[in-house]
């Protein structure tokens, strides 16, 4: 039996290597990609690139999937030469992934260029990225997030904020050089808490005027300059709800694209239950309140378009899956029905 267990494990630890090694490769060799222009250039041509279309992703409906295409080198260059456009577009790409084969990802953003053409030429439409992260497949929506951030940056910093001279790029996009000031920009995201405030029986979710109708969230705020994430966290809770966080704890992160690349840092907070009148700030909230375990896992199953009722109100709905706000929920029922 010890020769089993033995065995067992010597294959067990044999194939976490094996993943290991190839993880670390594939995090150098993007790394590289990001150093070396030149070789991040001859990539190009053997690698896969996803569409834009000022920002907005390209989808293909197959059946009742969307899915998100990848093209080669070959066929980026027909579609160019059906623009009469040079392979120099090809300089404007930016490296978002690879694959476990080192099959380097990039994002091309074709704004300038004709949308009904390239739509029609490629049997697919361009989507709103708001709807398009809630339909393709789980593991496409971060790629989405992380290109259409990386394009956005490029596009909002291509001057320097002290000369005011032009910025470039390096082919891999993973920074942008003022040559006038030798001033290098890296891709930034701002610091965002999502907190899920509890009273140990009840969740607290909110609603802003601008969510679409009938859903509620986790209290959410950027961290300003100099505060830590427990800092951000109490205050956020007493700017907008009033309360006073008596202990909090992190549990995830995720980066979320709006409005403009945000990293989210998902906490949960208690508040004594006897101070747990909700005060809520108007200005930033719409309706604040608190939910009960029951009412929580019948908004988990609620559809957004089956929440509106005959009298025109809506039943509460929360965000999808794909959401971090979806995670503290479940986190928060697993602990009362544990």
């Amino acid at each position: 039996m010890a020769a089993i267990y033995q065995a067992v494990y010597r294959r067990a630890s044999s194939l976490f290597c094996r993943l290991h090694s190839t993880y670390v490769r594939k995090m150098r060799y993007l790394n590289e990609l990001k150093e070396d222009d030149s070789l991040c250039r001859q990539a190009q041509t053997s690698g896969t690139f996803y569409l834009f279309h000022n920002l907005s992703p390209f989808l293909q409906k197959v059946g009742k999937k969307y899915l998100v295409p990848q093209l080669s080198a070959a066929e980026m260059k027909r579609i160019l030469e059906k623009f009469k456009e040079t392979e120099q577009w090809i300089e404007k790409s930016v490296l978002i992934s690879c694959s476990d084969e080192h099959v380097p990802h990039f994002a091309l953003d074709l704004g300038a260029l004709q949308k009904s053409v390239i739509e029609s030429e490629l049997k697919g439409s361009f989507t709103d990225l708001r709807k398009a992260l809630f339909i393709v497949d789980g593991k496409d929506s971060p790629l989405l997030a992380s290109a259409q951030s990386l394009l956005q940056w490029h596009d909002s910093h291509q001057y320097c904020s002290k000369t005011g001279q032009p910025t470039q790029k390096n082919v891999a996009g993973s920074k942008r050089v003022c040559h006038a000031s030798g001033i290098t920009y890296y891709p930034q995201m701002s610091p965002v808490v999502i907190t899920l405030v509890s009273d140990r029986s009840r969740c607290l979710l909110a609603r802003q005027p601008s969510f679409p109708q009938g859903m509620y969230t986790a209290l959410s705020g950027f961290c300003d300059v100099g505060e830590n994430v427990e800092e951000t966290v109490r205050r956020e809770v007493a700017e907008e709800v009033g309360l006073e966080v008596e202990s909090l704890w992190y549990t995830a992160s995720q980066h979320w694209p709006f409005p403009s690349s945000c990293l989210m840092i998902a906490c949960h907070a208690l508040v004594r239950a006897q101070q747990a009148e909700i005060s809520m700030n108007s200005l930033e909230l719409e309706e604040a309140r608190w939910f009960g375990l029951e009412e929580i896992m019948e908004g988990l199953k609620r559809e957004p378009r089956s929440s509106k009722q005959d009298n025109g109100s809506f039943l509460p709905w929360f965000p999808p899956q794909q959401a971090i706000a979806h995670q503290l929920i479940c986190e928060w029922v697993k602990q009362q029905t544990s």
